[in-house]
C-alpha cells in the first residue's frame, strides 16, 4: 500500500508511538490524518484532525467509523500496560480484565468498525501494534503479554478474512519503546520514530509482519529452535 495520498486513522496518536506514526505519516504525504484519542484537545500537531475515540466504548468506535468514512489506513496503536509482581500475583486477573478491554477487544472493535470503510474505499491496510512479549511473557508482564498474544491471534485471523477485500494486515512486533510509559526502566529501548518509519516502509513493500529491533528478531528466530527463548531466556 502507498502511504502517500492515503487517509489514515491512528488510535492513541497523542503521544509515544502513536505520535511518531502521526509525524511520519504527515512527512510521507498522507491526504488526511485522523487522530483517534479520548481527549481531542490532547493533540497539538498541525495537519491532524482530532477525533474523540475510546476503544473501550463500542458507541464511540462506531461513531468514529461513521464520521471518518474516507479512511484507507487504520493503525491500531492504542494500548495500555500494567506491571504484575509475578504470574502468581492475585492482581493478575484484575489487570488482565482491564488490559484485555483495550489491547484485545479494542483492536477487534476498531478493525470490525473500519473494515467496511476500507472495503468501500477500494481497499487499504490495517496495522496492529503488537509486541515481542507475544512470544515471551516476563512474569512482571504476565497480563499484558497475554493480551498481546491474543491480539496476534486475532490479527492472523483478520488477515485471512480481509485479503479478498483488498485489505493488507500488518502486524508490528516491538519491544520496549523510549516513551513516557517506560521512563525510569533500565532496559534497552527503541526509538519510536525509527519504529514508525520501519513499519511504514514494510507496509509500502506489501509485507504482513515487521519485527522492530534486534531483540525482537532474535526472539522470533528462536521459536523454531529446540530451545526457544520462552523456555530459556538467557540463551538468547
Amino acid at each position: 500500500m502507498s502511504v502517500e495520498n492515503s487517509v489514515a486513522f491512528v488510535t492513541g496518536a497523542n503521544r509515544g508511538l502513536g505520535l511518531a506514526f502521526a509525524k511520519e505519516l504527515l512527512g510521507r504525504g498522507v491526504k488526511k490524518l485522523y487522530a483517534g484519542i479520548r481527549n481531542p484537545d490532547g493533540v497539538d500537531l498541525p495537519g491532524v484532525i482530532p477525533v474523540k475515540f475510546d476503544v473501550t466504548d463500542p458507541a464511540a468506535v462506531a461513531a468514529a467509523a461513521l464520521r471518518c468514512g474516507d479512511v484507507t489506513l487504520l493503525i491500531n496503536n492504542a494500548g495500555i500496560g500494567r506491571v504484575d509482581a509475578s504470574a502468581l500475583d492475585p492482581v493478575v486477573i484484575d489487570n488482565a480484565r482491564e488490559i484485555f478491554e483495550t489491547n484485545f477487544y479494542g483492536i477487534i472493535r476498531a478493525s470490525q468498525a473500519f473494515t467496511p470503510v476500507l472495503s468501500a474505499n477500494g481497499g487499504g491496510a490495517i496495522v496492529n501494534v503488537l509486541s515481542d512479549v507475544t512470544w515471551f511473557a516476563p512474569p512482571m508482564l504476565t497480563a499484558y503479554a497475554a493480551t498481546k498474544s491474543a491480539a496476534w491471534s486475532f490479527t492472523n485471523a483478520l488477515r485471512i478474512d480481509v485479503r479478498d477485500k483488498g485489505i493488507q494486515v500488518l502486524a508490528l512486533h516491538v519491544g520496549f519503546l523510549d516513551t513516557d510509559l517506560t521512563r525510569g526502566l533500565d532496559v534497552k529501548k527503541s526509538d519510536p520514530r525509527v519504529v514508525a518509519a520501519r513499519t511504514l516502509d514494510a507496509l509500502e513493500t506489501g509485507r504482513e509482519e515487521v519485527l522492530a529491533g534486534e531483540q525482537t528478531e532474535a526472539l522470533k528466530r528462536s521459536l523454531s529452535t529446540e530451545q526457544p527463548y520462552y523456555l530459556n531466556p538467557p540463551n538468547l
